[in-house]
């Protein structure tokens, strides 16, 4: 794995030093967001980990290896590639061994993340469980890779597009402690609220470094999901988002999408929905993960 493991000078300097790191997913550069606005965005998460006293750990598949922290130049090249795979846990070796770049998913990251050493990753929401699953079985990687892989996922909850109570009920099968930060209830990805109780609850980056050294007890233990509300100025309250998800869903049912595809087209459409907030909403809260995903990497070293 050393040979297709390739950490920047920035991110093996740290993780040598023993100072905090967070992990960041790519596919929000390539699958998330237009040009230039994706890699403006990528750097601007990246700041924000940086000002909180960590090292920001971007990860992409290029040139047949496993980039772990990429560089100006190779996010400006990612961003500007053409046909670039989505790339979860079953693409990940198909990827690498035919050279394609690949954009990490959840599951895809966090393998990578833990290859590396790297025991935190910020996301924006996790895959779950998709509404309808009981006829389609279509249920995200993302939850398997969160009951095996020791990596802590901050995001803002499940996105909203899924069945959040199906969810759940599959993470607490998994073993997966799901965590909200500050709150009782469990975020839904562009709102606050959920309607679902949390749970359990944590207050500070101090309490949940405590909760994750625990875990290093227990090495056949999986990984820790934390629900981190988007910042109340930024959110698009549930009742109104729901009717967005709703319309979206309906055209994406006319139009025959399936599987992966289901996820990018959904978000598309909520994007026009939306008339652009939820982009808006999404990189807000993305950077409110990355800055309390720093924090908690400082409390673990």
């Amino acid at each position: 794995m050393k040979d297709l493991i390739v950490c920047n000078d920035e991110v093996r300097q740290a993780l040598a030093e023993g100072k905090p790191v967070v992990a960041l997913e790519s596919t929000i550069i390539t699958h998330g967001m237009p040009f230039p606005r994706n890699v403006e965005t990528a750097r601007q998460v990246e700041s924000d980990i940086r000002a909180e006293g960590a090292v920001p750990a971007t990860i992409a598949l290029m040139d047949g290896k496993i980039m772990v922290g990429l560089s100006d130049a190779d996010l400006d090249r990612l961003a500007q590639a053409e046909d670039v795979m989505k790339c979860s846990r079953a693409d990940l070796t198909f990827a690498l061994a035919t050279g394609r770049y690949g954009a990490t998913t959840v599951a895809a990251t966090m393998m990578a993340a833990h290859l590396a050493g790297i025991q935190i990753f910020a996301t924006g929401g996790i895959g779950g469980v998709h509404k309808g699953a009981e006829e389609t079985f279509d249920v995200s990687a993302d939850l398997d890779e969160l009951g095996r892989t020791p990596v802590c996922v901050v995001s803002a909850g499940a996105k909203a597009l899924l069945d959040i109570p199906k969810t759940l009920e599959v993470l607490e099968t998994k073993g997966v402690p799901v965590i909200a930060f500050g709150t009782q209830e469990l975020p839904a990805f562009w709102s606050r609220e959920s309607g679902l109780a949390a749970p359990y609850s944590m207050n500070s980056a101090e309490e949940i470094g405590s909760l994750l050294k625990m875990r290093r007890n227990f090495p056949d233990h999986g990984g820790v999901l934390i629900a981190n509300p988007v910042p109340e100025a930024d959110q698009i309250p549930r009742n109104e988002m729901t009717g967005y998800i709703d319309e979206a869903i309906r055209k994406a049912d006319a139009e025959g999408i399936k599987g992966k595809d289901v996820t990018p087209f959904v978000l598309g459409a909520i994007l026009d929905l939306t008339k652009g907030r939820s982009l808006d909403t999404n990189i807000a809260l993305v950077r409110n993960n990355a800055r309390l995903a720093a924090r908690i990497a400082a409390e673990l070293v």
